[in-house]
């Protein structure tokens, strides 16, 4: 692990009490939160009559008190399979176990790309038919970020520009692209993009990356 990978990995273990997850826990953890994410486009789309809907809401908050009777103090942690970086589980864009996380599986390339190939569906909607542009900006933080780790010079977000080249659709395939232009220091510069189903651009983002002092 490089130094600058072995600070980052320091701020995320600061935590008292923070403890990785075994496999299987990770493993049962990421299915309930796909669950729960279908649970989550049934809410929004369900067309069932109001008694209905009451009864499912007591039934969800009964199953909530179950999961509540032993509760962590911070967010769960993982060791990584590969490479020895922390996993950040809990993390509202690629936490695996985070149920408001879209689906979007990020890998790293062996030319430092890092790289998703997703589809999400209509309760990321912010235009008709389209991908709200938060969204978009924070996958793409994501990616910046991950590329910039897999440069072994992770850091936190300094700054983070988007250009919205055209909308980007819903419920169809779409990739996700960034790459480390240049280190300068603690200082690391990425760009990414993503790309619609026919190959155009439709988000581009340039963003820096500082390592916090040791």
């Amino acid at each position: 692990m490089t130094g600058a990978g072995a600070a980052m990995r320091r701020v995320l273990e600061a935590r008292a009490g923070v403890a990785p997850l075994g496999e299987a826990e990770v493993d049962v953890l990421a299915e309930l939160a796909e669950r729960v994410r279908e649970l989550n486009e049934a809410v929004v789309f369900t067309g069932v009559d109001v008694d209905e809907i009451a009864a499912v809401r007591d039934e969800v908050a009964a199953l909530t008190a179950r999961l509540s009777v032993v509760r962590r103090e911070h967010p769960p942690l993982a060791e990584a399979r590969i490479g020895g970086m922390t996993r950040q589980l809990a993390s509202p864009v690629s936490g695996v176990v985070n149920p408001i996380a879209p689906p979007v599986h990020i890998q790293t390339l062996p030319d430092g790309t890092a790289r998703a190939e997703f589809q999400i569906g209509p309760i990321y909607e912010g235009p008709p038919s389209f991908v709200h542009g938060g969204v978009s900006a924070m996958i793409l933080d994501q990616v910046l970020g991950m590329a910039a780790s897999a440069n072994g010079t992770p850091g936190m977000t300094a700054t983070l520009e988007l250009r919205y080249r055209r909308p980007t659709p819903h419920g169809v395939p779409l990739v996700a692209e960034g790459k480390v232009t240049r280190s300068e220091g603690r200082r690391t510069f990425a760009d990414a993009r993503i790309l619609g189903p026919d190959g155009q651009v439709t988000v581009e983002a340039t963003a820096m990356f500082v390592m916090p002092m040791r």
